[in-house]
């Protein structure tokens, strides 16, 4: 298992987590030996959205003794009203759903404190001014929290996250499909028709990734599969069907991305998920999988695939450009940035302009000339 740092959370958290959301679908029995298995395989993050106690008992009883070496997402705001789930800002709902989640985690932090789920500009507003805001507060300042994070679809509100200088991490929905989706307040329109026009990465997420990139704001990834829509070419917004291994691959080459948390319902799917540590270059390639659909192919724009490899001066390609995509969309060079490619061992200068990289760019992203820009752009 390979682990990233969670932004300037400082969290090393596995690549591959877990998300809980399927847990309650199957008897406490199995879905605790579910995540005890994930763990011994080197799982560390999971997420639990869901207010419902039988998921909550199920996490925490995964938890007995090994409870600090997990890396917990509990959301507040996510209630338990008669018996349903019910999204709220107010205390008199919030406070006592979280304080089961404690109870039944058989815990008194959590490591990620998630403001839970915010798409609207009017639920931000909400949230962000008041008793909810001043309660996360709290739980932070009393260490019930160890960090601050925040759960949303939307770019805008992603974005509107990161400037806040308080939130270091957010969890957000990232596949091939919701990428070119503009910004939206309403989740379900994400699931619908995708019209033919749709190409490339959306402005707004792509600035999103940036920022977080550049902001150190950690990225975990929720919706990886699409809803499995992904994986059959007959629902698939492309025409084509992808694996495990190349949607693990396309959210984790995302700028700021740490962790994708998937979904399992068996242990076969836990091993098919880790398949990806040890699959090859072809087996995790997107790219040509996009390139080739009949619909929507992100043409000319990088996605930090790695097709451009191998360079003949050793300039590790994507890396170059995805520093070039961050520093480009800011007036001045961040020194976070600009320290990266630093430390590059080859840097843009060194492109010798032979474009064999272009032959093989599954987008036809004009490589060289993106060189020349880049160097002019930190100075060698």
């Amino acid at each position: 298992m390979q682990y990233r740092r969670l932004g300037r959370t400082g969290l090393q958290v596995s690549e591959i987590g877990f998300g809980g959301e399927w847990l309650e679908r199957h008897d406490e029995a199995h879905s605790v030996e579910l995540m005890r298995y994930a763990h011994s395989k080197g799982i560390n993050i999971v997420d639990c959205w869901m207010p419902d106690p039988k998921s909550r008992d199920i996490i925490g009883k995964a938890m007995q003794g090994c409870r600090d070496s997990w890396y917990v997402q509990g959301h507040i705001g996510s209630t338990y009203q008669n018996g349903q789930y019910v999204r709220s800002r107010d205390l008199q709902f919030v406070r006592p759903a979280f304080e089961d989640l404690l109870r039944r985690f058989q815990s008194d932090y959590v490591d990620l404190g998630m403001i839970h789920y915010i798409d609207s500009m009017e639920d931000w507003d909400n949230a962000m001014h008041g008793a909810y805001i001043d309660y996360v507060r709290e739980l932070h300042e009393k260490g019930v929290i160890r960090h601050i994070g925040l759960s949303t679809h939307n770019p805008l509100i992603g974005k509107l996250a990161v400037q806040t200088g308080f939130i270091e991490m957010i969890l957000f929905s990232i596949n091939p499909a919701f990428d070119m989706r503009p910004a939206t307040e309403d989740l379900d329109s994400m699931f619908g028709a995708y019209d033919a026009h749709f190409s490339g990465i959306d402005p707004d997420r792509a600035e999103l990734y940036r920022m977080c990139e550049a902001q150190d704001v950690g990225i975990t990834v929720m919706k990886g599969f699409f809803g499995g829509r992904l994986f059959r070419t007959e629902q698939s917004p492309f025409g084509v069907a992808f694996t495990p291994a190349q949607l693990i691959h396309y959210a984790l080459t995302r700028p700021g991305a740490a962790s994708i948390l998937c979904g399992y319902d068996t242990k076969e799917q836990v091993d098919e998920a880790l398949s990806y540590e040890t699959a090859t270059d072809a087996q995790k390639d997107y790219a040509s999988v996009l390139a080739s659909a009949p619909l929507h192919a992100y043409s000319g724009q990088c996605t930090y695939c790695g097709h451009c490899k191998p360079c003949p001066v050793d300039i590790d390609i994507a890396m170059v450009n995805k520093l070039y995509d961050l520093a480009a969309a800011q007036t001045t060079v961040p020194q976070s940035v600009a320290q990266h490619y630093r430390a590059l061992e080859h840097t843009a200068s060194e492109c010798i302009g032979c474009r064999g990289c272009e032959s093989r760019c599954p987008f036809g992203v004009g490589v060289a000339d993106r060189m020349t820009k880049t160097a002019d752009l930190f100075g060698f």
